[in-house]
C-alpha cells in the first residue's frame, strides 16, 4: 500500500533537497508506518513510507533499476498490482530477470518493458510516479476508479506530487489556499466532486483511468481507459453466471497477501459475498470486522436503513465459520472524536460517518493488515434508491441531490454571489454528461440508465472511495474493493436494469450470483446503508458544540457561513440542516460546520476569493 511523494524540477539541482522531500514523506507515515525512504537526482527527489504487504524483505521504494542500455528509471509506488504474477512470467519470457518477489519490481520492469502502455496492462488499485531519468521526464498514473489518490501541483519549474494534500502542502511552494471554485466544490458538490479537482488552489487529482507525462515543455493529461456502450445479448441466467466467474477470480487475487488479511462485513450482500468468497479462497482463515454505533429508537429510522447490521453479520460470520469481531461506539466517543477523520481526509468530512469508520478500521488494524471491502457494489448493481426511484433518476442534476440541502444553503450573501452555486453545480454535471458512452439506436430510458450508472461511477463512488482510503490508511489498513475491477464494470455498464431488477428485485444479478454462498436470508436482505448514528443525546450535544461555535467572533469558518443562517438553523428544523442523502441525521451536518472551521485553523487556510 504505502504513501507516495516527489517533486521534478527542470532547472533546479535537487541533489541538496532532502529536508525537502524528507519533510514531504513524513507527513505521510500514517500510511506507511514500516519504512520512509528518499531517492534524489539531479532534476528529481522521490519518497515513500512503507506498508510492508508482499515480499516484506524485498519490496524496499523507492526502487531504481536500468534499462538493456544502461539507462536508470526510479519509481515510488502506492497499491497492489493484481496481476503482478501474469505479468512477471510474461516479462520473463521476454528474457527480464528479477531479484525480488515484489509486484513493485514487477511494476519497475513493466515500465521498461512496455513505457506508459503498462497502465493499460494493469489489473489493481495504484498510484504510481516514474521518473524516467532517461527522457528527463515524470510519469503519473492512477487506477481505473481512483482508489488510490494522487494529488499534484505545478511549480514555476517544475511538478509537486504526493499520496495526499499533506504532503504537497508540506512543499515550500505549495500554500493551504481556497479560492472561488474551491469553496463551490466543498459547498455546492461536496458529494459529486469534479474528477481532478483538487479543493486546495493549485492542487489538482490526477484523475482516475488517466496518466500525466510531465517534462521540461510541460504536462500532458491522457486517459487510459474509459467504458464502452455495448449490447448486452446475455439472458438473466448467462450474466449471473459470468459475474459470479467474474467475483471468484477477483477476490482469488485479492487475498493474496504475506500478512493477515480480514474483511469489512456488515451483513449485506455486498460484503457478504465478499466474505463468503475471501473465506472459501483461503480456506477459513479470515476474521471478519463490522461496527455499531449508538441508535435512537432502532433501525427503520428511515427508508436508507430498514434493518440493523448485527443480526446478519453474525449469521454470514457463523455460516461461514470464520471469526467475527464488533466495534462498539458510545456517544461520547463520537462527540470527542467528531474530527476523527479532519487529519486524515485534509478536508472536512462527514462527521460520524467518518468516526465510525475511523475507530473500526483501528479494531481491524489490531488484527490484520489487510482488510477486503464490499464498497463500489451499490453502484455496479443498481443498489441505490437514486438510481431505483422515478424522482430521483429523472432529476434535472445529479440524481441523489434530489430533495436534499447542500452546504451551500448557508453561505454568506456576498459568497454566494461570487461561486453562484447553482449555476457551478448545473455547469457540473453537463460536464459529467457530456462523458457519458453512448450507443446508437438506444431510447431514452435506457440512454438515463447509463447516465445514471456513469454518473454514479465518477462523480458519487470517488468520496466514498476517497473516505475509505484515507480513513484506512491513517491507521495503516489497506482496504481492497473487489467490486471495483474493471472487468466487472465494462460488463456491467452494459446490462440493462431490466436484468439488474430481475423480477423487481434490486441487485438481482448479485444476488442470485451469491446464492448457494451464503444463507437466503442475507441472500434477500433490502439494502441497508452504512450505520449513522441517529441518537438523540448525540445530536443535542453536537448542537451544542455549534452554539459554542457561534458565540466565538473569531471563527474562521463565518468568513464563509452566515452566522444567522446557521443561528435560524440551529433554533428551528436540524433536518433541514446539509448532511449525505443516505444518513439522515442531523449530527452531520453540525459536525461538518465545525470541521470546516477546525480544518482553517489546523492548516492555516487562507481565502483568495
Amino acid at each position: 500500500m504505502c504513501g507516495i511523494a516527489g517533486w521534478a524540477d527542470w532547472r533546479r539541482d535537487l541533489t541538496r533537497s532532502g529536508p525537502v522531500i524528507e519533510r514531504m514523506t513524513k507527513t505521510l507515515v500514517p500510511r506507511g508506518p514500516d519504512a520512509q525512504e528518499t531517492w534524489l537526482s539531479p532534476h528529481a527527489a522521490l519518497g515513500h513510507s512503507r506498508l510492508a504487504v508482499i515480499d516484506l524483505d524485498g519490496g524496499r521504494q523507492p526502487m531504481v533499476r536500468t534499462d538493456r542500455a544502461g539507462g536508470r528509471v526510479a519509481l515510488t509506488f502506492s497499491g497492489e498490482i493484481y496481476n503482478f504474477r501474469e505479468l512477471r512470467a510474461e516479462l520473463s519470457a521476454l528474457g527480464w530477470t528479477f531479484r525480488t518477489r515484489s509486484d513493485t519490481e514487477v511494476l519497475l520492469t513493466a515500465y521498461l518493458a512496455w513505457g506508459t502502455d503498462v497502465a493499460r496492462r494493469l489489473n489493481g488499485m495504484y498510484a504510481f510516479a516514474v521518473w524516467d531519468e532517461r527522457a528527463r521526464r515524470l510519469v503519473l498514473v492512477r487506477d481505473r476508479f481512483g482508489v488510490k489518490p494522487l494529488y499534484y501541483a505545478r511549480t514555476d519549474d517544475g511538478v509537486v506530487f504526493g499520496s495526499e494534500p499533506k504532503a504537497l502542502l508540506a512543499h515550500p511552494d505549495v500554500p493551504a489556499e481556497l479560492d472561488a471554485e474551491g469553496v463551490a466544490e466543498l459547498m455546492a458538490v461536496p458529494r459529486a466532486r469534479t474528477p481532478g479537482h483538487g479543493t486546495f488552489r493549485g492542487i489538482h487529482e490526477v484523475r482516475p483511468g488517466h496518466l500525466l507525462v510531465a517534462t521540461d515543455t510541460g504536462v500532458r493529461d491522457s486517459a487510459y481507459w474509459r467504458l464502452e456502450a455495448r449490447p448486452h445479448t446475455d439472458d438473466f441466467t448467462t450474466t449471473t453466471d459470468t459475474v459470479r466467474s467474474l467475483l471468484e477470480d477477483v477476490v482469488d487475487h485479492q487475498v493474496v497477501a504475506d500478512v493477515p488479511v480480514g474483511a469489512l462485513l456488515s451483513g449485506g450482500i455486498d460484503s457478504s459475498a465478499v466474505t463468503a468468497l475471501a473465506a472459501r479462497a483461503l480456506d477459513g482463515g479470515l476474521t471478519s470486522f463490522a461496527v455499531d454505533p449508538p441508535a435512537a429508537g432502532g433501525p427503520g429510522s428511515d427508508t436508507w436503513r430498514p434493518s440493523s447490521d448485527g443480526p446478519y453479520a453474525a449469521l454470514v460470520a457463523s455460516s461461514l465459520g470464520v471469526g467475527h469481531v464488533v466495534t462498539d461506539i458510545d456517544v461520547d466517543t463520537l462527540v470527542e472524536r467528531f474530527d476523527a477523520g479532519l487529519q486524515a481526509r485534509d478536508l472536512p468530512g462527514w462527521g460520524d460517518l467518518d468516526t465510525t469508520m475511523y475507530l473500526l478500521f483501528q479494531t481491524v488494524r489490531r488484527h490484520c493488515t489487510v482488510a477486503l471491502s464490499g464498497e463500489a457494489a451499490d453502484e455496479m448493481f443498481g443498489g441505490y434508491l437514486w438510481q431505483l426511484d422515478l424522482g430521483y433518476v429523472s432529476h434535472s442534476s445529479f440524481p441523489w441531490m434530489y430533495g436534499r440541502r447542500q452546504p451551500e444553503s448557508l453561505l454568506r450573501e456576498d459568497v454566494r454571489r461570487l461561486i453562484d452555486p447553482g449555476r457551478y453545480e448545473a455547469d457540473r454535471y453537463h460536464q459529467a454528461l457530456a462523458e457519458v458512452p453512448r450507443l446508437t439506436g438506444e431510447d431514452r430510458e435506457r440512454q438515463r440508465e447509463r447516465e445514471v450508472f456513469h454518473l454514479g461511477l465518477t462523480r458519487w463512488l470517488p468520496a466514498l472511495m476517497d473516505r475509505q482510503d484515507r480513513l484506512s490508511m491513517a491507521v495503516g489498513l489497506e482496504v481492497r474493493v473487489p467490486f471495483a475491477d474493471h472487468r466487472l464494470a465494462e460488463y456491467l455498464f452494459n446490462v440493462p436494469m431490466r436484468l439488474k431488477r430481475h423480477a423487481g428485485t434490486p441487485k438481482a444479478v448479485l444476488r442470485e450470483a451469491s446464492r448457494g454462498l451464503l444463507p437466503d436470508k442475507v441472500v434477500d436482505r433490502p439494502k441497508s446503508a452504512y450505520p449513522a448514528s441517529r441518537n438523540d443525546t448525540h445530536v443535542a450535544r453536537m448542537r451544542e458544540l455549534v452554539m459554542d461555535l457561534l458565540a466565538d467572533p473569531h471563527a474562521p469558518v463565518f468568513d464563509l457561513v452566515d452566522r444567522e443562517r446557521v443561528r435560524t438553523a440551529l433554533t428551528g428544523d436540524l433536518d433541514g440542516l446539509p448532511g449525505p442523502i443516505t444518513a439522515v441525521t442531523p449530527a452531520i451536518g453540525l459536525s461538518y460546520l465545525l470541521e470546516m472551521n477546525q480544518w482553517f485553523q489546523r492548516y492555516g487556510v487562507r481565502l483568495t476569493l
